[in-house]
């Protein structure tokens, strides 16, 4: 059934009871169940944030280091702070700022080994074991969305541990847990991928798998933050995507991101 104006007002403005049919949660997870039954080159996923609910609380930035694992100085999402209005009338913008998921997407074609690749759904994704980790994408990306992983752990440098004093680092328990990107299991150890790689968000893509939302959606406090299937005109989010009030960041570039803003 097509999304109607009424829907669309009470998803993006009102506050639904959490686990009711009308929570967009619910919602989008009865759209995601329908769209992992289709071929993986009918599907389009694509995310639209609502600016306008944001609180900047970090709670996705959050739940995506801990659900992907990431060591120091790999963030896949963070939330950007601008300052609008004019003094005395000055207030502070929160812009969460995945992979824009780009269908022309600049960071494929300065690869020199085709390990970043366009999946048929729309994501674009990382081959690990093809990276080089020369960081050409990390610069050819526009919109900063790409970090390197060094094989740094939380503990380097403290004052009193091993590492400080053997030069040997102290790794702990949850370092040593496996991240399951791709839906494949990286064992965090020296040498191993994704160590010396580029990194970046891919909508989720083991939970997709799983039949499961992205986790910085379903841990959104304000559920500001929308997630399905572009290619399905009664998701969700294909109806917030078509709104009047959505924009896309640097679409001068012409790199057709697939994250949209709701402002």
């Amino acid at each position: 059934m097509p999304v109607t104006t009424q829907e669309l007002v009470q998803f993006i403005v009102a506050d639904a009871p959490v686990g009711t049919p009308e929570d967009p949660l619910v919602r989008m997870q009865e759209d995601l169940k329908r769209a992992i039954k289709k071929p993986e080159n009918q599907r389009h996923w694509v995310m639209a944030l609502d600016l306008r609910k944001c609180v900047g609380c970090s709670a996705c930035t959050i739940a995506c280091i801990v659900e992907n694992k990431l060591p120091p100085g790999v963030a896949y999402r963070p939330v950007l702070e601008e300052e609008i209005g004019t003094y005395p009338n000055v207030t502070r913008r929160f812009v969460p700022r995945p992979c824009m998921q780009c269908d022309n997407p600049p960071c494929v074609n300065v690869c020199p080994v085709n390990a970043t690749y366009k999946r048929p759904d729309g994501i674009v994704a990382i081959n690990y074991e093809d990276c080089i980790g020369c960081r050409y994408c990390l610069t050819a990306c526009p919109y900063s969305a790409r970090t390197f992983d060094s094989g740094r752990h939380y503990l380097d440098g403290t004052p009193g541990t091993p590492a400080a004093i053997t030069g040997r680092p102290k790794v702990e328990s949850y370092e040593k847990l496996p991240a399951y990107e791709y839906g494949i299991a990286w064992e965090r150890k020296a040498g191993a991928s994704p160590e010396g790689n580029a990194r970046k968000c891919q909508f989720c893509t083991h939970r997709l798998n799983a039949g499961m939302l992205p986790a910085c959606t379903t841990t959104c406090i304000g559920r500001a933050t929308y997630f399905g299937d572009a290619s399905d005109h009664d998701s969700l989010v294909a109806g917030l995507i078509a709104s009047p009030n959505v924009m896309r960041l640097k679409e001068e570039m012409g790199t057709e991101p697939k994250v949209y803003y709701l402002v």
